[in-house]
């Protein structure tokens, strides 16, 4: 682990306990053990699976979602779309997890364990629009419900929240649904959604957020029936902290007793980093989160067995030539982009491809989040193609990009070229790819002798990035600073790619070792 724990060691954790783009949050309590996933888009696999003991030190444990389906549409990348804002449920010796897709519907999936195996996904309900789907499973009863948001960009409408009664199997819904919040009928709330569906204390709760992502507040809705009417209130909001727009999340009770809630923070190109309130029930039974309804910056860790500290891992030597669960391509993988050796390193085939001029349309980029603190990226390269145009480098990817590495020249030599090209798409409809600014050198190409090179960009405040490189005679400084962007709802990723022109045959490959990542954060 080369990034830090949120686990100060004195007994006390410090927000955000997960500081990369862990968007849209859900958790769960099983046992001893808590369990997280988030959104996860376009990128496959999908849907995260996160494991801790305490609530503050967390493991990358798997994913839950191995193909974007329908597969077709995901061959080629669609950053924004895909699995948004999951809901992590435990019912009947079963995990699953809802999610709504934007432009297809409402899918689940279910295993008997939290590393699987998990199920294909299942169309739940079909439709344009339908997002942030929760199940409900009311034990006392049996009945089993369903409630999700709207995406204004595809059905027209938002600020709503829609319910079902559901199969009690999850596969299916019992009824067209009916609107249960109306946030247009309440003063001054605005883009509902993310709901998140309880039952606690006789009552059923929604918990979900308005406002905004960057300016919004976490919302609690109670009512004696599923279907309403419900009282609401503002549970947890900045106030005069730094944390903007505190807000969608689940909540989680622990063995103790004790209540917690995680949310995310809209972080700009570093995402939605997730923190962790405290949470208890007020003298009028309404939920209050963090210090009297502000987040925490600091706090008490939760009263559990003390845990070694930990954060999902990032560095990678790549043993065999396998990545690890941090890795995520920008699309529905396919045969022949990663090939298995006997020695450490990552070999990338360099894929031949009409949009070699840009990695915003690549499917297969290998990318992780970008680190919310301040850090240092290396990799070490090797460039094993004679194509000339081939090309393989370390990226910071978003809708602006920037990378260094290496390529082929017509000559046959290999040359050190560093590139970027401007954001142009974030004003454009989130579904497809936009126009964006055309590549363009960042520094002039330098000679690599060997066809080696390391690489390191360092990432400081604001993700404002410095790219450096050594191709044997020492670490030399590349272009100007570049400011990493984020896509209309990711962070800014890292990225490790090989690419040629188009082409016959196979064009050779390049090999990636010692992935590492340092934190500058003090």
């Amino acid at each position: 682990m080369a990034l830090p724990s949120a686990d100060l060691g004195d007994g006390t954790y410090r927000n955000p306990v997960l500081d990369a783009d862990w968007s849209d949050p859900d958790l769960l309590c099983v046992g001893d053990d808590f369990y997280l996933t988030a959104s996860s888009f376009g990128r496959v696999p999908g849907l995260p699976l996160l494991h801790s003991r305490d609530l503050v030190n967390w493991t990358l444990v798997g994913h839950a979602l191995q193909l974007l389906e329908p597969a077709g549409d995901f061959r080629k990348p669609r950053h924004d779309c895909g699995v948004w804002a999951p809901s992590l449920r435990y019912h009947d010796d079963r995990f699953w997890i809802f999610w709504g897709d934007p432009d297809h519907g409402i899918f689940q999936v279910n295993a008997p364990e939290i590393r699987g195996p998990w199920t294909r996904p299942h169309l739940v309900k079909e439709g344009k629009g339908l997002i942030d789907a929760c199940p409900l499973w009311d034990e006392e009863t049996g009945e089993a419900y369903l409630v999700h948001a709207w995406a204004k960009s595809r059905a027209g409408v938002k600020n709503r929240l829609t319910g079902h009664r559901m199969r009690p199997d999850g596969t299916g819904l019992l009824d067209e649904g009916e609107v249960i919040i109306d946030a247009d009928r309440i003063p001054g709330w605005f883009t509902l959604e993310g709901p998140k569906a309880y039952r606690h204390d006789g009552w059923f709760w929604i918990f979900a957020p308005a406002g905004g992502v960057e300016t919004g507040w976490q919302g609690a809705f109670r009512s004696r029936g599923f279907f309403g009417p419900y009282e609401e209130r503002v549970a947890l909001e900045q106030g005069d902290t730094e944390v903007n727009g505190p807000h969608q999340g689940g909540w989680v009770r622990t063995k103790a007793g004790e209540d917690w809630f995680a949310h995310f923070q809209q972080r700009g190109p570093y995402g939605r980093v997730v923190h962790l309130q405290p949470m208890r029930w007020g003298d009028d039974s309404w939920p209050v989160l963090g210090d009297k309804g502000v987040p925490v910056a600091v706090h008490r860790k939760p009263r559990l067995p003390p845990q070694p500290p930990s954060a999902p891992a990032t560095d990678d030597d790549f043993p065999g030539g396998r990545f690890g669960r941090q890795w995520q391509w920008t699309a529905n993988r396919q045969d022949g982009w990663a090939t298995q050796h006997s020695g450490d390193g990552l070999r990338l085939s360099c894929v031949r491809t009409v949009d070699a001029h840009d990695l915003r349309r690549l499917p297969n980029v290998l990318t992780q989040r970008l680190p919310g603190t301040p850090a240092t990226v290396e990799v070490e390269l090797r460039l094993d193609s004679e194509e000339p145009g081939a090309r393989a480098g370390l990226a910071v990817l978003g809708d602006a990009f920037s990378w260094i590495g290496l390529q082929r020249e017509a000559d046959g030599s290999v040359r050190l070229v560093h590139r970027f090209a401007e954001s142009g798409a974030m004003g454009a409809p989130p579904t497809p790819l936009g126009q964006w600014g055309r590549e363009r050198d960042a520094a002039h190409p330098r000679e690599a002798p060997e066809g080696r090179a390391r690489l390191w960009i360092e990432s400081g405040a604001g993700a404002r990035c410095r790219f450096s490189y050594d191709v044997g005679g020492g670490r030399q400084p590349s272009g100007q600073v570049f400011a990493a962007t984020p896509w209309r709802w990711v962070g800014a990723l890292l990225g490790l790619f090989a690419l040629a022109p188009v082409g016959g045959g196979h064009a050779g490959a390049a090999l990636f070792t010692r992935f590492r990542i340092t934190s500058s954060f003090r």
